[in-house]
């Protein structure tokens, strides 16, 4: 976020996706709340040291530290929010006056506070928990947004494959020798990475689609989504056709290394120097296109994802479903994360895909 962007937000005022909180000195209890309802709606901004009529009153900097850590910290308990998330509240100088913005992104999981389930609309932060019909509208809204979190009661632990799990936590390892997913259970593991959810409308538990793509057998792959494939393209000489084909109909994690192996086959790695060391340029960049392509999409779509190498070009298409229509207004534009819980589960296990 640049100062430029936060002032146009604060000017625009609170609504739907905008909250003020003036915490000069310590964190309001409400802010919790509406963290909470961001996270069950559509995500937002929340700005610390303004107050709800966009007077910037700014934070008292013997406060800064303190406020900050505590954010994090409760942010991070899931006594306070359960499920926990992880975000770094961001310092901003405006008019001479310290300020924190956090950007809460829209979640595929109901979120609470304090045990209750706060949704958003304009006039603030509502609790629904008592409302049956609204927090059954809630869990819909989240099924259909986030396919990812489709639960399958009857994929069982052995659908999915050993060894895919054991590399996993040889990465989490690699990256972190104390990180818990080394130690826990497989069962304990799955449902920490929230690929094994319970959906409180239906009742229904059980391992997700998330599970499937990331860590599933082909066989169960191919039997839940039959159209799921990333098709792999060299096109320079045989325009029509190809010059070179990887038809890929496999779990994400050796999809990444089967997109990443063709880019090492059909693109050249130019020499470059960082200080003493030789740096891959071609990988740094096609790792986040691949990683991207694999990320963000919506699988429960037809469409199969493909990557076209040309002459001149690389060509990645994607089924997705957009989040809103009209104009993009840079100013307060949230990114939307399309599988939230495939791109958690890529960071934690050493950013294999991210």
């Amino acid at each position: 976020m640049i100062s430029g962007q936060l002032k146009s937000i604060i000017r625009d005022g609170e609504g739907l996706t905008v909250e003020f909180k003036e915490c000069r000195d310590q964190v309001n209890k409400d802010v919790y709340e509406t963290v909470c309802a961001f996270l069950n709606r559509s995500g937002g901004h929340i700005v610390l040291g303004v107050d709800d009529n966009g007077n910037i009153t700014g934070i008292d900097a013997d406060a800064l530290l303190q406020i900050k850590k505590d954010l994090v910290t409760t942010l991070n308990n899931s006594q306070k929010i359960n499920p926990p998330l992880y975000i770094l509240p961001e310092t901003m100088i405006i008019e001479g006056k310290t300020l924190l913005y956090l950007s809460i992104p829209e979640s595929s999981q109901v979120h609470r506070c304090n045990g209750k389930i706060f949704d958003r609309n304009e006039d603030g932060d509502l609790d629904i928990t008592n409302h049956p019909d609204a927090v059954a509208h809630l869990y819909i809204r989240k099924q259909s947004s986030f396919s990812e979190s489709r639960i399958y009661p009857y994929v069982r632990l052995e659908d999915l494959r050993g060894d895919l799990i054991q590399r996993v936590r040889k990465m989490v390892r690699a990256e972190n020798p104390n990180h818990p997913w080394g130690i826990m259970t497989d069962e304990e593991f799955l449902s920490s990475a929230r690929l094994y959810q319970h959906d409180y409308q239906t009742g229904k538990e059980g391992y997700t689609l998330a599970a499937v793509l990331l860590l599933g057998k082909d066989e169960v792959i191919q039997s839940i989504l039959p159209h799921f494939k990333t098709d792999a393209i060299l096109r320079r000489i045989n325009l029509d056709r190809y010059d070179d084909r990887d038809d890929i109909r496999t779990n994400l994690i050796e999809s990444y290394d089967r997109l990443m192996a063709f880019v090492a086959k059909h693109l050249p790695d130019p020499f470059y120097l960082e200080k003493d060391q030789r740096i891959s340029l071609r990988d740094h960049v096609f790792r986040e296109v691949v990683a991207n392509m694999l990320i963000h999409r919506e699988y429960i779509n037809g469409f199969p994802a493909k990557f076209i190498i040309g002459n001149n070009q690389v060509l990645a298409e994607n089924a997705n479903r957009p989040h809103g229509h009209g104009r993009i207004n840079p100013s307060n534009f949230t990114p939307y994360p399309k599988n939230p819980v495939i791109a958690r589960f890529s960071k934690k296990s050493g950013g294999r895909m991210s």
